[in-house]
């Protein structure tokens, strides 16, 4: 299944199926030097795979983790790249999840103002959610993604059977995304993840509805001045929580606990149910109000305010403007 997103006057393929990983260099220009960036957590065999349909392989890996996601390891990306005489004709791949993917992706723009970036995500969360929209950075003085760039990539490769080599909690973490979306936007598809009883069965129909809604949301808004702050759901909590502590909850863990405080009573109690259904926390177990100087750096604060997204029934949303500690107080509450 090949899902075309438009971008500005531009536009790139998502090439999504079994066996994406094994025939990507049919599709992708790999004739020539290719920077492959990954981490110390996604299985070698996938890098081989990629490595083997490239002229000039080139193989960038840091150790795994939120906490590589840093100036450092970009700068180190860039000094490889250019020790190996890599020029704007070349090329960069990442192969893993979120972190690999956000990171790759803004060193492809940075080096000599930017050079072809293909995208192939390894986990559920990348390819649900940060392969596609364009979105590229690393976090810095502690803030979650403090300095990045929008920078699409050429194309993104989505291989289901990569997530066969994935715990269950990973695989959980990644289907938040999917649910953050279907809250929002689809009705049909959360009541489809509500239901499942064989979730590796059902998961490209659900990689695909989702991929269907971030498509529609970031051809709409590419910049995220208007709709895309749609895919915000949970996400200012949530990165707050994230930033807390510091990796040791996966984002999409961090998510699921930032979504409970955004809806109605309703949907609240029927989100629970999903979350808990998919081993997911649903609580900040430390005091929120630790939470608010976190809060107040949000890159989408403004003049005191962050507008957020609230889901007032499955499918549907509403923006708001709110402080940090009228959001602090809904945590406290959903508690």
């Amino acid at each position: 299944m090949n899902i075309t997103v438009r971008y500005e006057n531009k536009s790139y393929d998502i090439h999504l199926g079994n066996g994406a990983l094994k025939t990507m260099g049919e599709v992708a220009d790999l004739h020539r030097k290719v920077m492959i960036v990954t981490d110390s957590g996604v299985p070698g065999e996938y890098v081989r795979t990629v490595a083997a349909q490239c002229r000039e392989p080139h193989i960038f890996t840091f150790p795994r983790g939120e906490k590589s996601k840093n100036m450092d390891t970009f700068c180190h990306v860039l000094a490889q790249m250019l020790h190996a005489g890599f020029t704007r004709s070349d090329c960069v791949v990442a192969v893993g999840g979120g972190v690999v993917g956000d990171l790759s992706g803004f060193a492809a723009s940075c080096y000599m103002r930017g050079v072809d970036f293909y995208n192939v995500p390894t986990t559920l969360l990348s390819q649900v959610d940060s392969s596609i929209g364009g979105k590229t950075a690393v976090d810095f003085e502690g803030i979650k993604n403090a300095v990045g760039a929008f920078y699409p990539p050429k194309a993104v490769f989505i291989d289901p059977l990569t997530l066969q080599t994935l715990d269950r909690r990973q695989v959980s973490a990644g289907l938040t995304e999917a649910i953050k979306m279907a809250a929002t936007s689809d009705a049909a598809l959360f009541e489809k993840i509500e239901k499942s009883t064989d979730l590796q069965k059902d998961l490209p129909d659900i990689i695909y509805g989702a991929l269907r809604i971030k498509k529609m949301v970031v051809e709409e808004d590419p910049k995220e001045q208007g709709l895309r702050k749609v895919l915000n759901f949970g996400h200012t909590a949530g990165h707050a929580v994230e930033s807390f502590y510091g990796g040791e909850l996966l984002h999409g863990e961090c998510v699921a606990i930032g979504m409970l405080p955004m809806c109605s009573a309703p949907v609240q109690e029927r989100l629970e149910n999903v979350l808990t259904k998919y081993g997911l926390p649903v609580r900040f177990k430390a005091d929120v109000q630790k939470l608010l100087p976190i809060m107040m750096h949000d890159k989408k604060m403004q003049n005191g305010l962050v507008q957020t997204v609230f889901v007032p029934q499955i499918g549907s949303f509403s923006f708001r403007q709110m402080t940090p500690q009228e959001i602090l107080t809904r945590m406290e509450n959903a508690g």
